[in-house]
């Protein structure tokens, strides 16, 4: 199991399968230079005193994580996510590291706890069936305030756009229906597809402000699924409108560029490499919130730092 810990600073500011689809025009798959790109931490309250079984068998790759988890909420993070960037395949749910990574967290992390990977129907090797809702309810009794949704979220959006049917059957709504809206977050990872023309998809698109290899001035960003392996025929600003109506509260969005599609809360994630990044996002879209990984785990720049920073710029954030 491979766990990334990203961290969330939050702002006062502006609230804050499947076959391939190729689509038209020339795909870049990394968000490029002209976008103001930054990662922060989200926050979740993680339910308090979830204890630990001496039982349990113990999981060497633990210690990282937790460790983690707990000096970024000692350094003031707003709030700690658990990506675990390897998902589960065939894994009995009560089995899962990521269950006890959470356990030891919510013992002594006091913001709120957000877990993604692997939300799904699935069948494990034994040959029991476990519906997304019970994978989601396993995660918030050992800890977890929110479960972040990806690929599961976009099938489910491709789904009711098609239909414009809501069934009460998809892992949106029955995980928003018994924990409430305020538990749900979609993760949006697209990939920006260059154009010639806005006329050359269905999709929203925009005009950029660097043209694309072929001098392409438009482009559309196409949702992807399996860890960005796989694009898929929907477009960011689409499922954020579907994943909104279906039950979502919050969106974990990896490019900012249709961070106004949805009135829900918008967090921007990915690129952050300097405190500067953080107030550009802030100032230059309508995020509430920013999430970062990699640039605190380096111990490149301070939580402290990007909150003083932000202050310094005059957007709120809590110290």
């Amino acid at each position: 199991m491979s766990v990334d810990t990203p961290v969330t600073v939050n702002s006062s500011a502006p609230v804050r399968s499947s076959t391939p689809v190729d689509p038209p025009g020339s795909v870049d798959p990394h968000v490029p230079d002209d976008l103001p790109h930054v990662p922060g931490s989200d926050t979740t309250t993680p339910a308090r005193g979830a204890s630990t079984s001496s039982s349990e068998p113990m999981v060497r790759n633990l210690g990282k994580p937790v460790e983690l988890a707990g000096q970024y909420y000692k350094d003031g993070a707003d709030e700690v996510s658990f990506l675990n960037i390897t998902g589960f395949r065939d894994f009995p749910l009560g089995n899962l590291p990521m269950l006890q990574v959470l356990r030891h967290s919510s013992e002594n992390v006091f913001v709120p706890l957000t877990v993604g990977g692997g939300i799904r129907d699935f069948t494990d090797a034994n040959g029991r069936y476990y519906s997304s809702l019970e994978v989601a309810s396993e995660y918030f009794r050992s800890g977890a305030d929110k479960i972040s949704i990806g690929s599961d979220a976009v099938y489910a959006a491709e789904e009711y756009l098609k239909t414009k049917v809501k069934t009460g059957k998809s892992s949106l709504e029955q995980i928003s229906r018994v924990y409430g809206n305020q538990a749900v977050v979609v993760s949006i990872d697209p990939r920006r597809v260059y154009l010639k023309s806005p006329n050359d998809v269905e999709f929203k698109t925009i005009r950029v402000t660097k043209p694309g290899p072929n001098g392409e001035e438009y482009a559309w960003y196409q949702c992807t699924v399996n860890g960005g392996r796989e694009g898929r025929p929907i477009g960011a600003y689409e499922l954020a409108k579907a994943v909104e109506e279906l039950g979502a509260r919050e969106i974990l969005l990896n490019c900012i560029d249709c961070d106004d599609a949805v009135s829900i809360p918008v967090i921007a994630s990915s690129g952050a490499g300097a405190v500067e990044h953080f107030s550009e996002v802030f100032t230059k879209s309508n995020v509430s919130a920013a999430l970062a990984a990699g640039i605190f785990h380096r111990k490149e720049v301070p939580i402290q730092s990007v909150k003083g920073h932000l202050l310094k710029e005059g957007i709120e954030v809590r110290i």
